[in-house]
C-alpha cells in the first residue's frame, strides 16, 4: 500500500476505497487535498477537492460514469471548490452537516441531503458512519468505515501537520472534545484530508492532544497581569516566525485563550487578556 499521497495518482488505500490528491499544495494543505472515492459502484467521494478541471475529470473517470453523491466533511474551499461543478456533471446530491451561519472561511452550497451525527450510509457497498465531529470548523463531519476500521478525518486529524482552529466558526474546546471522542473509537487507519495514511491512530491522536495542552499551557503562562492582544503573546512564543503568518499564529492563540476564558483561567476585556490564577 502506497501511503505517501502523489498529486494526480489514483491509490487503493483499501477494499473499496480509492484516494486522489489534488495539486494544490501548499503550507496548509501539505501536498494536496485528498479526495476518496468510497465504494465499488455505484460510488460516492468524500471531498471533491479544489475546483481544477483535471483533478474533477479524474475523479468522474475513476466513477466510470456511476457517482452519486459528495460527503463533505467541512465547506472549506480546499476540500470543496470542485462541488458545484462535479454536482452538475453527475446528478449526484451534496451531503454535508447542516449549518444556518457560514464561517468566514466557508463556501456557500446547497446541500441535498442534510447529514446527522451516528446516521449510517450505504454507498456501493461500502458502509460509512457518520461522526459531527466539530473543532476545526463548527460543521465538521468524520466518516468511519467500520468494516476496514478506516476514519475518514477530513481535517480534524492531519499527517504531518497542526490543524488550525480559528475562531469563531473553530473552537479549541469542541477540538478537544472530538479528539477524546475519536481516541475512543476502534480503527485502524486514519485518511486525513492532507497529507499520508496513519497507520497508528492511537499514537497519532495522543500525540495531537499532548501538543495541544502544552501549547495552552505555553499561551497560559505568557499571559501578564496586565491586559495582552493575542499577537503579542503569538510573537513571543513564535519569535522566528515569517510575519506574514503572525496573524494565523495569533488567530491560534486566540483559539487557546477562549478556551481559557471558558475554564476560568483566563479573562478578556476591551484591553486584552490576561490571567485570573
Amino acid at each position: 500500500m502506497n501511503h505517501k499521497p502523489q498529486a494526480g495518482k489514483l491509490v487503493s488505500i483499501a477494499p473499496g476505497i480509492r484516494r486522489l490528491t489534488a495539486s494544490n499544495p501548499g503550507p496548509m494543505t501539505g501536498p494536496g487535498t485528498n479526495s476518496y472515492i468510497v465504494g465499488y459502484g455505484p460510488f460516492a467521494i468524500i471531498d471533491p477537492g479544489v475546483d481544477d478541471p483535471a483533478h474533477l475529470e479524474r475523479l468522474l473517470t475513476a466513477c466510470d460514469g456511476e457517482l452519486i453523491g459528495l460527503l463533505l466533511t467541512h465547506r472549506h474551499s480546499d476540500h470543496v471548490g470542485g462541488v458545484p461543478e462535479l454536482a452538475r456533471r453527475s446528478g449526484a446530491w451534496i451531503g454535508a452537516f447542516e449549518k444556518t451561519t457560514l464561517g468566514s472561511y466557508d463556501a456557500p452550497l446547497r446541500v441535498d441531503r442534510p447529514l446527522i451525527d451516528g446516521e449510517r450510509l450505504e454507498l456501493g457497498g461500502v458502509r460509512l458512519d457518520v461522526l459531527h465531529t466539530p473543532g476545526h470548523a463548527a460543521d465538521h463531519l468524520c466518516f468511519l468505515a467500520s468494516e476496514s476500521g478506516l476514519l475518514f478525518a477530513g481535517d480534524s486529524v492531519m499527517a504531518d501537520v497542526t490543524v488550525v482552529i480559528l475562531p469563531p466558526d473553530g473552537s479549541m474546546t469542541d477540538y478537544m472534545t472530538t479528539l477524546n471522542r475519536l481516541a475512543a473509537i476502534p480503527m485502524r487507519h486514519i485518511a486525513p484530508g492532507h497529507g499520508r495514511l496513519l497507520d497508528d491512530p492511537a499514537a497519532t491522536i495522543a500525540g495531537i492532544m499532548a501538543h495541544r495542552r502544552d501549547r495552552e499551557a505555553q499561551v497560559l503562562n505568557a499571559l501578564e497581569a496586565i491586559p495582552m492582544k493575542p499577537d503579542t503573546i503569538a510573537a513571543r512564543l513564535y519569535p522566528e516566525l515569517d510575519s506574514q503568518l503572525l496573524p494565523m499564529a495569533a488567530a491560534q492563540v486566540e483559539a487557546h485563550l477562549i478556551r481559557l476564558g471558558e475554564v476560568g483561567a483566563a479573562r478578556h476585556d476591551a484591553a486584552g487578556w490576561q490571567r485570573t490564577r
